[in-house]
């Protein structure tokens, strides 16, 4: 990947979300192909994978909630990594650019671009969005 318009923290941020999933990949049932790594305001990182069942959840959901449980509360960046070389940028889902407009609304995502690798606002991926104060 080009990562001309990422900086070097945010490249570590995509390396530990592919190798979350790369020691996960699930290519026989499918219930774990996309990894997500999410950096608080403090420096720390949280990983996860999607879990699919019958109300599953996407990976960013779960490496939030994973940096939640340890009482992380301002998160700065968030990617998302799957393919079965854990080599592709996924942009949120609908349901999860909701959830980060509900839970961190000024943090920043790692998307693809025509360009490469950048970093956009959570809110420019959704518009009039519908917020809840927590």
């Amino acid at each position: 990947m080009d990562y001309r318009n990422l900086t070097p923290a945010d490249e570590a941020l995509v390396a530990r979300a592919a190798e979350v999933i790369k020691r996960n990949y699930d290519g026989v049932t499918f219930r774990h192909t996309v990894g997500a790594a999410v950096r608080c305001i403090n420096g720390a990182v949280y990983t996860g994978v999607n879990v699919y069942s019958l109300h599953g959840a996407c990976a960013e959901v779960i490496a939030i909630g994973a940096a939640l449980s340890a009482g992380e509360r301002e998160f700065e960046c968030v990617v998302a990594v799957g393919g079965e070389k854990s080599n592709e940028l996924y942009p949120p889902c609908g349901n999860c650019r909701q959830f980060l407009i509900d839970y961190a609304p000024s943090c920043e995502v790692i998307v693809s671009s025509e360009a490469g690798p950048r970093k956009v606002r959570v809110a420019d991926l959704l518009p009039l969005a519908y917020h809840t104060e927590f």
